[in-house]
């Protein structure tokens, strides 16, 4: 059987694209992961509920920022579009990847921190970080299920402002 070579330029071609989309350092899982969070961000900026929540397991827990626990890929993404409506209409969110941990080659804990602006309002109890930013950490566990991570478990938590230095007292 005669195999038939590609062409040299065609070789360096797609040389190039593969350094070029991988990341030094960067194994394809957590790059699959770092695809995830990227797209869920963007559905998050496109207030999609339905994107944001595709890649919760069924049955994944998720606690939101005042603590309040929802239960399953459904009651999450009927959550998230609740919000999307209301308190974080229009708003916009940057995230950055702080730590990908993998617990085993089909387990990673994923920490992130999340930078929400043009929101509205905010829920009960929670302030912005900073005048007009509301920054929080996100935890996730994921797991690697038929060729896809998934999102077993979240957990978001608001970053307290600073308390603001108290001026000095003239005597």
């Amino acid at each position: 059987m005669m195999r038939r070579a590609l062409p040299l330029s065609s070789l360096a071609t797609l040389l190039l694209l593969a350094s070029a989309c991988a990341t030094p350092g960067t194994t394809p899982a957590e790059a699959d992961i770092l695809q995830l969070v990227n797209d869920q961000t963007e559905a998050w900026n496109r207030q999609d509920a339905v994107a944001w929540s595709k890649d919760f397991a069924p049955d994944a827990a998720f606690i939101n920022i005042v603590g309040t626990v929802f239960e399953g890929r459904d009651e999450i993404q009927e959550r998230h579009a609740g919000i999307f409506a209301t308190i974080f209409k229009g708003s916009q969110s940057q995230v950055t990847v702080r730590k990908v941990q993998f617990i085993q080659d089909d387990l990673a804990i994923v920490d992130t921190i999340h930078e929400v602006t043009g929101h509205p309002s905010l829920p009960p109890g929670v302030q912005d970080t900073e005048p007009g930013l509301l920054r929080t950490q996100m935890r996730y566990v994921m797991k690697h299920v038929n060729g896809q991570w998934q999102i077993l478990a979240g957990q978001n938590t608001d970053v307290k402002p600073r308390p603001q230095a108290a001026a000095p007292q003239m005597p």
